[in-house]
């Protein structure tokens, strides 16, 4: 009789030195659904054994075969009772894989991306050199560096038919139309003339393609919009100058520009959040890096994850005044409603992110000779401040919207605008799924009526007697 790990290896065709205890169910590629069934089949053939629906669940690791097969060769012990379930609603608390992306402690207010600091990529970083690390997993060199930002350079061309739907969508919220159109993207691009499923390298390259592509989408059905046809630089630009160009029809200023990649580079990822744990979901199904994307967009633009950066700029509006902040505050606390900007699910204090994104509008705020804004912000914050210890800080949409504004762009950019960044982030968690992907698939615990009757079925039932 084989030992229970040359069995568990040759059924699912691994090297025996791969059976360790941590070995789970659709961890790895070998062991999928179908591999799952084969070693059940294995070890009843094995052992002598029945496996039914119930045990076939519950051996989901080497630890757990292992301890059954011990089992069969010790005396029968009384089973003991299965442990309720526990329902987690949202996922709340749950981890349902490991990451090398992004690290969060939202007690301490700390965001890394693959070990590096948030503050330090934001003030020493460009945007190319974050979006490499997120998606190459290192910081780039001098050459490296050279050959990504070329390589972005080179994918920016959109098709013209997903330029003439741009245009035909110039009526629609921008990120109704960005959704679409990446959407279209994937229905344009190469077909795989071996397989419709992606290789990692294709995923990858289609993905650097759509980091490049999205800020451009964004600003051609922005300019169509406006009036104008987009132009897109083919100039060496860095990222954020060459969208800003093409999104304001003009050569930003360099205030502009430093605010756009700093932007670029707080929003590039924050683990697995909605948007996130959905182009992970598609990438699970090997859906492609593009179902991924238009999955993500989707989730993003939702009034509680990213659409809510559209509407947190409507505090200036609403408030009118640095003087009125205060009451203002007291007035939504008073209906227990929320204040827009503050409060995160992760974070327990400062957002990180915040400083830096606060920072580049003080610096348009006085290019613009426009501080209003940034007044009647930063009294609100001041007027929230009782609250910051239970949780309710700013976060990264309370200044982003402003400078947008300070940039001539309407509201509605906002989450376009985040969507934009976190490419990178996008990008980077749908390699790592298919890099060990899994078919994500959690349960629901059915709470309602069982065993009606339909009435056609009792009807029936009547005739027949």
């Amino acid at each position: 009789m084989r030992s229970v790990d040359a069995l568990i290896a040759h059924t699912l065709g691994l090297a025996e030195d791969r059976i360790t205890d941590t070995l789970e169910y659709q961890s790895i590629r070998e062991w999928d659904s179908l591999g799952h069934v084969s070693l059940m089949v294995a070890l009843e053939s094995e052992y002598g054994v029945t496996i039914d629906d119930e045990l076939t669940l519950s051996l989901r690791s080497v630890a757990a075969i292992r301890d059954f097969v011990e089992g069969q060769r010790q005396p029968a012990a009384h089973p003991a009772a299965a442990p309720p379930r526990t329902v987690r609603r949202g996922l709340d608390g749950v981890s349902f894989d490991e990451t090398t992306i992004t690290r969060i402690d939202g007690v301490a207010g700390t965001l890394e991306y693959r070990g590096y600091s948030i503050h330090d990529l934001a003030e020493y970083a460009s945007f190319e050199e974050v979006a490499h690390l997120l998606v190459h997993g290192e910081l780039p060199d001098e050459s490296a560096l050279a050959a990504f930002e070329k390589e972005l350079r080179a994918a920016r061309c959109l098709p013209d038919q997903v330029l003439a739907l741009s245009r035909s969508l110039a009526h629609a919220h921008p990120m109704e139309a960005l959704r679409t159109c990446v959407s279209a993207l994937g229905a344009f691009a190469p077909r795989r003339a071996v397989s419709l499923d992606e290789t990692y390298e294709q995923a990858r390259d289609t993905g650097i393609a759509l980091i490049a592509q999205v800020p451009m989408l964004v600003a051609a059905h922005h300019a169509y919009r406006s009036g104008r046809e987009p132009v897109f630089s083919t100039e060496e630009n860095s990222y954020a100058h060459a969208f800003l160009s093409a999104l304001l029809g003009e050569p930003p200023s360099e205030a502009a520009v430093r605010f756009m990649n700093k932007g670029f580079i707080v929003h590039a990822d924050h683990s697995s959040n909605a948007s996130a744990f959905a182009a992970r979901v598609a990438t699970g199904s090997r859906a492609g890096m593009t179902a991924a994307f238009t999955a993500a967009i989707a989730t993003f633009a939702g009034s509680v994850h990213g659409g809510a950066a559209e509407r947190v700029v409507r505090i200036i509006d609403e408030v009118g005044s640095p003087e009125r902040a205060e009451q203002y505050v007291a007035d939504l606390r008073g209906r227990g409603e929320p204040v827009m900007g503050f409060g995160h699910r992760v974070y327990r204090t400062e957002d990180p992110r915040v400083r830096h994104l606060r920072a580049t509008v003080v610096e348009l705020s006085q290019e613009r000779d426009d501080r209003d804004g940034l007044a009647i912000l930063d009294a609100v914050a001041e007027a929230m401040r009782p609250y910051s210890r239970h949780g309710l800080a700013p976060n990264v949409d309370l200044y982003a919207g402003l400078a947008y504004r300070l940039l001539g762009l309407p509201d509605d950019l906002a989450v376009p605008l985040f969507v934009v960044g976190r490419t990178a982030g996008w990008v980077a968690q749908a390699l790592e799924q298919q890099a060990n992907n899994v078919l994500i698939r959690p349960l629901l615990d059915y709470v309602g009526p069982t065993g009606l009757t339909h009435p056609g079925a009792a009807a029936a039932e009547v005739r027949v007697r």
